[in-house]
């Protein structure tokens, strides 16, 4: 039975995404990887609208005390086993906002990070190395 799950986690994660105060650039990159011309649904991947029904949790902006307990409650609300993708170089370690009053620096100072994706904003096909780099980490667990 364990098999199984493992098997079905890795031909179809499930993921949300939240953001956490971007710019919108790092958004518009995740909808580009999910149009036809990237097209990461091929890996299985489906864009879900609730944290009950996803494996993993894609963040992306820089994290401050206002977004700090909405991510940790999407996080808590899913099921085990949960992974998270921090994508682009706020979510990473919080970019140009480091160091602000406000900000906790990347996604990592409130939920764990299995994958990090740097740039600003990253191109879709790194998005998609970053998924598949996911994919690989659950295969060897």
């Amino acid at each position: 039975m364990k098999n199984i799950l493992k098997w079905a986690r890795i031909k179809s994660p499930w993921v949300i995404h939240f953001n956490s105060g971007s710019c919108n650039g790092c958004d518009i990159e995740i909808v580009a990887a999910l149009t036809p011309r990237f097209d990461i649904e091929r890996f299985g991947i489906v864009l879900k609208g609730t944290p009950r029904h996803a494996d993993v949790l894609l963040v992306t902006g820089p994290v401050n005390h206002h977004s700090k307990k909405r991510l940790q409650r999407i996080y808590d609300q899913m099921p085990d086993p949960k992974f998270v993708i921090a994508i682009g170089s706020c979510a990473s370690s919080g970019c140009v906002f480091r160091g602000c009053y406000n900000n906790l620096q990347g996604a990592d100072a409130v939920v764990p990070v299995d994958v990090y994706i740097p740039g600003c904003a990253p191109r879709p096909d790194a998005i998609i190395d970053g998924v598949v780099k996911l994919i690989k980490k659950i295969q060897g667990s």
